[in-house]
């Protein structure tokens, strides 16, 4: 069936895009004491050492804390009440779907919705106060037996995001539908040229390319207080050209980030208008 096209979609990275710190020392490792500093040694050793996916083997790391392996994911998706963001959020959520509440965008039913793809935990992001403004959380996934956590059920790696990208476009949401299914361009529902995503880095770069190249827009965040960060951005936007923006990871109102933000979104709002004009 066809569909009307006229869904704004933001995406977001969610580890040093919406927050300033890694979701897991946030939420689990403040909890059980767990030292950040050699457990991500530990991890890296594997991916080093062992070839492992990083994402697994940080999945595997956790799983060899015994307090951690007795949690089940209801537990987990709880303590992503303790999930720390950058300033301006959540508020800005609702703030800029508000940008569209107006007669000329719902005229035509224009609308804004948001997506977080992580390679953090789905269930802690599901569990935060993001999680009422969002349309879908994508993200690594432990599998349960007998109520507590048992093995690493999915990993969503870096390149593994853009796959998530398309099943947001073609709305395929659920993980037991086929995304690589053909898909004739007028049953898209967010076409890339009407989506915004929003990184942090070279993790990202496979999604900023994927939609940069589509039509649609991109914008790398850094944290102001991280030198390195912000090089990493400035390479991204100047240097590489992967992204059309740079911004401070500042979400409050007339913010370098939240001025992009809005801009961005309006201009596509005002081309799905004209469209369907």
């Amino acid at each position: 069936m066809p569909q009307p096209q006229n869904i704004v979609g933001v995406v977001f990275d969610y580890d040093k895009t919406l927050s300033p710190s890694y979701m897991q020392e946030d939420a689990i490792f403040k909890r059980f004491g767990i030292e950040p500093k050699p457990f991500w040694g530990r991890t890296n050793a594997l991916v080093a050492d062992h070839l492992y996916e990083s994402e697994l083997a940080w999945m595997y790391q956790l799983l060899d804390h015994p307090e951690v392996a007795k949690l089940s994911n209801a537990e987990l998706r709880a303590m992503g009440q303790d999930l720390k963001f950058y300033p301006g959020l959540p508020d800005a959520l609702p703030q800029m779907r508000a940008l569209l509440d107006n007669t000329k965008y719902r005229e035509f039913g224009v609308q804004l919705e948001y997506y977080v793809v992580t390679s953090g935990l789905k269930e802690l992001v599901k569990g935060s106060p993001l999680t009422p403004h969002l349309k879908a959380v994508f993200g690594c996934e432990f599998d349960e037996r007998d109520g507590r956590l048992w093995r690493p059920k999915r990993c969503v790696s870096h390149t593994a995001k853009t796959q998530m990208l398309f099943r947001i476009s073609k709305n395929l949401i659920s993980m037991s539908e086929d995304v690589n299914v053909h898909m004739p361009h007028e049953q898209i529902r967010i076409p890339f040229w009407n989506m915004v995503y929003v990184g942090d880095g070279p993790t990202d770069v496979p999604c900023f390319a994927v939609v940069k190249n589509y039509g649609g827009k991109t914008i790398a965040v850094y944290d102001p207080s991280d030198d390195r960060a912000y090089q990493k951005c400035y390479e991204l936007t100047v240097n590489e050209k992967r992204v059309d923006m740079a911004a401070e990871a500042n979400y409050a109102p007339k913010s370098h980030l939240r001025r992009t933000l809005d801009r961005m979104i309006l201009e596509i709002a005002d081309k799905i208008v004209d469209s369907r004009r």
